[in-house]
């Protein structure tokens, strides 16, 4: 889409950036997405490593729960991305078909 892409875990704010780049669908998500992302990042340190803070190991500070609700944002932000790759890899064809 021509955005460089981060070297962070959190793509929320270029999304936001680029967002008139993608096609009007995608850029109705990217609210959506940049939240998940941002979600995602914080959480992604505590649920592998624990709190150092509290002492806390990842199975005190996560329930089952956060860890469907962690699945289903990166789920659908995989369907998103599926979807976009497909628009844009079907659009490239057509145009070296032509």
């Amino acid at each position: 889409m021509g955005a460089e892409v981060p070297k962070l875990h959190d793509v929320g704010p270029v999304l936001r950036e680029v967002k008139r780049s993608f096609p009007a669908w995608f850029a109705e998500r990217v609210d959506e997405l940049a939240y998940f992302s941002r979600v995602l990042r914080r959480e992604r340190e505590p649920s592998m490593y624990g709190d150092s803070e509290s002492g806390l190991p990842p199975d005190r500070l996560y329930s089952k729960r956060d860890g469907e609700e962690a699945l289903k944002m990166a789920e659908d932000v995989l369907e998103v991305a599926k979807r976009l790759l497909e628009e844009v890899r079907a659009s490239k064809q057509q145009r070296s078909a032509a």
